[in-house]
């Protein structure tokens, strides 16, 4: 009898209440969002110039604006905008711009830009349609020093351009390439006199009709 009156309890406690579950782990807060690159100030809003004012070179080629670009058509020599709202930043900072050359045999972009106290330009596609680098370095344009690299650049295609200048170097980038780095310790940096009228901040071309869009400035920390 105490033999089955002890099975009998065993059997009445394996069929009570299960044990309550474990609650689950509290799911984890969802990550918070990547912070997005800044990508810094528009300075065309693409339908009218707005700060830019076209240059008076002497002989150049209307700027209009077409389908939210910039059209700078062909002059006899230089076409050009210049930059004439706040003040840009003279050191720390990024430019870029998205360019095409639509026409012509010479540079379709030069960005006229500070350095420090002085002014430099970059072209892309001088001297006969493929110089790309600094005018001036050491008083030595950009067919001339360091900076000159022979590029392709094909008509009706754009290509993205981006500039950056530290107190250390000045880089360029077309796409994902880069094009220029020079160090500026012990360097002498100045604007090719042909472009002053467009200092501090322009673009413009030569003997060539370019379309310019998504012109951006960006203050580096």
């Amino acid at each position: 009898m105490r033999r089955f009156a002890l099975l009998t309890i065993l059997v009445a406690g394996c069929g009570g209440p299960a044990p309550a579950p474990e609650p689950a782990p509290a799911s984890a807060p969802p990550a918070a969002p990547a912070a997005k690159d800044e990508a810094g100030e528009s300075l065309f809003d693409g339908k009218t110039l707005g700060s830019w004012k076209s240059v008076e070179f002497g002989g150049e080629g209307a700027v209009t604006i077409e389908n939210g670009e910039i059209r700078m058509a062909e002059g006899a020599t230089l076409s050009g905008i210049r930059w004439t709202g706040a003040a840009p930043p003279r050191t720390r900072y990024e430019f870029s711009v998205e360019a095409m050359k639509v026409d012509g045999t010479d540079f379709f972009l030069g960005i006229v830009f500070p350095v420090g106290k002085e002014s430099c330009s970059f072209v892309a596609g001088g001297w006969g349609g493929g110089v790309t680098g600094l005018s001036s370095v050491d008083n030595m344009n950009a067919s001339e020093n360091e900076t000159a690299t022979d590029q392709t650049y094909d008509k009706g295609k754009w290509y993205q351009f981006r500039l950056r200048v530290t107190p250390e170097k000045i880089e360029v980038w077309r796409d994902a390439k880069q094009v220029v780095h020079l160090e500026l310790a012990n360097r002498q940096i100045s604007v090719h006199p042909a472009v002053d009228a467009a200092v501090p901040l322009g673009l413009t071309n030569f003997q060539t009709s370019s379309a310019f869009r998504n012109i951006r400035l960006k203050q580096l920390k």
